[in-house]
């Protein structure tokens, strides 16, 4: 027997019939009903009860099809090792992004992916940089998107891109031109709590010229934040990206902080102890190719 003879068989008992297995895998009916025909003949057994809807196995074909199953799946599985030792598509890949991230660069990263790597999967997951940086350590994920990410032997980072932040206000209260750092304190903030990074950036920043800021409310979700803040309950410090696609962007604005303008760092980060697999290495080169286009559009 071999293995083109297993894998007719076994569609042929999966649809139920010679006909469909014909047309799912391309190939002639005849020559199917032959290769199956020629199994039986080296088994010296009947493995399929033919009639005229269709074939159902025999208790040998029925025994025959544990195996069979077995089979292929074996060597799927060494195809998949083998190709892995030269850099094919294939695998698994877990990446992390933060919540603003998330909402622009999940469907056309999955899109992109999938078009790319057609055999490989990926799953993504959302959570603060603080959170994914341990999840890089145990292992939960493979690759993250990290915001100002604190140096650690157990993480690699390479640097994506930079965001400036603003001050982000009620659309009807005045308008304001940018705002200096050091004016800062002056707006109540609602800000996300420790390690959140805008909160540690923040809080730094204003600590370099000897200031802190004034914290009325610590929120944890960007979504409350904003809400919050169109209802006139403080002010937000958040990137533009942030504001921008969400349900109360026409009731906010942004403004941007000077003098020095406030950055955020954005950083692809990868385990330091695990080496990357083939698609982990081309799942960070789709990320670097298309976060920035996703974060200016």
């Amino acid at each position: 027997m071999d293995l083109r003879q297993l894998e007719y068989f076994v569609n042929v008992v999966d649809l139920g019939g010679f006909s469909r297995a014909a047309r799912l895998l391309d190939i002639a009916q005849p020559a199917i009903s032959r290769q199956v025909r020629a199994l039986e003949v080296e088994l010296r057994q009947s493995l399929l009860l033919r009639n005229g809807r269709g074939a159902t196995p025999t208790e040998a074909g029925k025994r025959l099809l544990e195996h069979a199953r077995g089979i292929l799946q074996q060597v799927d599985r060494a195809r998949h090792e083998v190709d892995e030792t030269r850099g094919a598509s294939v695998g698994h890949v877990s990446l992390g992004l933060p919540p603003t991230l998330a909402r622009v660069l999940t469907a056309p990263l999955v899109r992109e992916f999938r078009r790319l790597h057609p055999r490989a999967t990926l799953s993504i997951v959302e959570g603060l940089s603080a959170y994914m940086h341990e999840w890089l350590h145990v292992g939960r994920i493979d690759i993250a998107l990290l915001y100002n990410p604190v140096v650690s032997p157990e993480v690699d980072t390479r640097p994506l891109l930079e965001e400036s932040l603003s001050l982000v206000v009620k659309r009807r209260e005045r308008r304001l031109p940018a705002v200096r750092l050091r004016d800062l304190p002056a707006f109540p903030l609602i800000i996300p709590s420790r390690p959140h990074a805008i909160r540690m950036l923040v809080e730094t920043r204003l600590a370099d010229v000897g200031l802190k800021p004034a914290v009325v409310m610590e929120i944890d979700a960007i979504s409350a934040i904003l809400e919050l803040v169109a209802e006139g309950y403080g002010h937000a410090v958040l990137s533009p990206l942030a504001v921008a696609g969400s349900d109360f962007a026409r009731r906010l604005i942004s403004r941007p902080i000077v003098q020095p303008r406030l950055r955020s760092a954005l950083a692809i980060a990868t385990s330091a102890r695990r080496p990357a697999t083939p698609i982990q290495r081309a799942t960070v080169a789709l990320i670097e190719r298309i976060t920035p286009l996703q974060t200016a559009s």
